[in-house]
């Protein structure tokens, strides 16, 4: 059961955030990518409801079992290209963000994979779905309802 029903008692709050990642969803980056990043980024944040509804989304959109199954190790598989290794890399280095902040050879194979622009986009996409995590997580979102759309 959710604790709190927060795009109800905050819309206001719900609205931004639905804006923010308006801007991430137009940004030009793949959007299968982005399921990808939102996908482990949720993994490593614990949030259910993300997790049903990214790894739900993937699979429309033609995403492998075998891939989805190995994402929590995906340095340990060779089945993830050059650029989804870079972008996980750096998804995961601020999900968990320390006082070393993203390892410089992180940061080089991202911007490597797309440029300045891209990885400026790619850190609000990173922000963005960890926001949803932690609203996901506090108020204890409820896993298994959400359908995903054909793509």
């Amino acid at each position: 059961m959710n604790r709190i029903a927060y795009k109800e008692k905050n819309p206001n709050a719900y609205n931004a955030l639905l804006a923010l990642e308006g801007h991430v969803r137009n940004s030009g980056l793949e959007s299968r990518l982005l399921d990808l990043l939102c996908l482990r980024v949720s993994q490593i944040n614990g949030c259910a409801f993300c997790v049903d509804m990214h790894s739900k989304d993937l699979r429309v959109s033609g995403e492998t079992a075998d891939r989805l199954a190995l994402l929590p190790v995906w340095r340990e598989t060779d089945c993830f290209t050059q650029r989804e290794r870079a972008v996980l890399a750096f998804a995961e280095a601020l999900t968990t963000l320390g006082r070393e902040g993203v390892p410089d050879e992180v940061d080089a194979a991202a911007l490597t994979e797309g440029g300045e622009s891209m990885l400026v986009d790619l850190a609000v996409a990173v922000g963005t779905i960890n926001v949803w995590n932690r609203l996901g997580v506090a108020f204890r979102s409820k896993a298994g309802a959400y359908q995903a759309k054909a793509k």
